[in-house]
C-alpha cells in the first residue's frame, strides 16, 4: 500500500504533529498550522529555518548544501526547512536541541 500522508512532528514541545500529503512544500503548511518553525526568506538563503531532521527525506541539493556548510557545518542532520521535500513521517527539532 503506497502511503499518501506524512506525519511531522515535533519531539520536545507542545506542538501538535502535522499530517500533511507527500511531496508538499512544508514551509506553507508549517506557518499554517502554527508549528516551532520559523521561515525568513523561503528561498534557501537566510537559514532561518535551519532544523535537525530526523527521518527518510531526500538528500539536500548543491545549493542547500553550500548554505548547510555555512550555518551548521559540523552537523549532519541540519537542514533547511524550506527546502525539504516531504517523502516520509519526519521529526523536527531546532537546532542546538540535539539529544
Amino acid at each position: 500500500m503506497n502511503k499518501q500522508y506524512c506525519i511531522i512532528s515535533f519531539p520536545e514541545t507542545d506542538y501538535q504533529p502535522i499530517i500533511l500529503e507527500k511531496h508538499q512544500q512544508i514551509s506553507e503548511h508549517l506557518t499554517i498550522e502554527n508549528s516551532p518553525v520559523l521561515f525568513g526568506c523561503r528561498t534557501g538563503i537566510c537559514g532561518t529555518c535551519l532544523v535537525m531532521i530526523a527521518g527518510d527525506i531526500p538528500p539536500p541539493s548543491e545549493e542547500e548544501k553550500e548554505i548547510l556548510d555555512i550555518f551548521a557545518s559540523t552537523n549532519k542532520q541540519a537542514r533547511l526547512a524550506c527546502q525539504i521535500e516531504l517523502t516520509s513521517d519526519i521529526e523536527i527539532r531546532h537546532c542546538g536541541e540535539q539529544k
